[in-house]
């Protein structure tokens, strides 16, 4: 019986690979990182408005998909209709509405953030016998916490934490962009 994992080969060769490509792209993602981490408000913003953008699409896809199937018994089709016009409802509310959108959304993750927080905690607390269980536990508790502070300080939260997390992941895929490219430089 042969694992799968052993015959995985990744090619040495790195000549199609471009590190200054990796280094400008990385670049360009972190000054755009830097520009999200200044006003997070206009990124969690865009961020609303594309994704209201895209529930219209999909909206569009499944009412336009529901009554193509002729097959289907009526009720089926305008159910499967009605979710495809909710959709889009919620894309165009998103859309006039983003700030709204935005505090909604993170309102839900703020109770998310709890109940996994004290999932957590209670799951450790549960196993005090399990070496490791107290960091779990501390690991629940901040959760609970950050939670808690991210309901707390709603609306304001709303307004800024996307676009703070956008922030981030734009900084983390730029810096990694570029010392990967340096590393392939290095290599070279």
């Amino acid at each position: 019986m042969s694992n799968s994992f052993n015959t995985l080969q990744f090619s040495n060769n790195r000549s199609g690979l471009k590190p200054g490509w990796f280094i400008g792209v990385g670049a360009v993602l972190v000054l755009l990182g830097l520009l999200a981490a200044f006003d997070a408000v206009a990124p969690t913003l865009a961020s609303m408005v594309l994704l209201g953008v895209l529930l219209i699409i999909g909206g569009i896809a499944q009412v336009v998909q529901s009554f193509a199937h002729r097959g289907l018994p009526l009720p089926n089709q305008w159910l499967s209709g009605l979710i495809g016009g909710l959709y889009i409802l919620g894309g165009l509310l998103l859309i006039e509405e983003p700030a709204t959108g935005s505090v909604f959304i993170t309102a839900i993750l703020a109770g998310c953030l709890i109940f996994a927080g004290i999932s957590r905690a209670f799951w450790a607390a549960g196993h005090r016998a399990t070496g490791g269980w107290s960091l779990l536990a501390v690991s629940g508790v901040l959760t609970l916490l950050i939670g808690i502070l991210l309901y707390m300080t709603l609306p304001w939260s709303g307004l800024w934490l996307i676009g703070t997390l956008i922030a981030i992941e734009l900084l983390m895929a730029g810096v990694s962009a570029i010392l990967f490219g340096m590393s392939l430089r290095n290599q070279a």
